[in-house]
């Protein structure tokens, strides 16, 4: 793919509209008429948007490109944290605060803040050489 036919916003919304798409076609034919409750279904809405998120960016900034150098393995381990530090963010803040009598738009907010902020927190531990050039600036 050519890069440079969109800014990295496009990208962006390109792939966390895709995201939002495939997680909610997940959440509509498997896993809310079969596991999870209706008040779940964001888990999954963000456990697929936080690779997007995450990896868009390596993708777009010409001074990451040396990630995927990384082997396919290790790259695979880097995608598992993502998602495991994004499902379990979400799934922590949702657990503790759905029955506490909150609007479901502020529950998904913050169910958002909570998994993106760990999945890149995992990604950022097992990669602290992407970011390290963004500290000397």
């Amino acid at each position: 793919m050519d890069k440079e036919r969109l800014p990295r916003w496009g990208w962006l919304l390109i792939g966390l509209f895709l995201a939002a798409l495939v997680a909610n076609l997940l959440n509509l034919v498997v896993l809310v008429p079969t596991v999870f409750p209706e008040a779940y279904r964001s888990i999954t809405v963000i456990t697929t948007m936080s690779p997007v998120l995450i990896y868009v960016g390596v993708w777009y900034d010409e001074d990451r490109q040396g990630y995927w150098r990384h082997s396919r393995a290790r790259i695979v381990g880097d995608v598992l944290y993502v998602v495991a530090g994004a499902a379990i963010g979400s799934a922590i803040v949702l657990v503790a605060l759905v029955d506490r009598g909150l609007p479901p738009f502020l529950l998904d907010v913050l169910a958002m803040g909570a998994g993106f902020l760990l999945s890149w927190g995992l990604f950022w531990w097992r990669n602290p050489e992407l970011y390290s050039s963004d500290d000397e600036r």
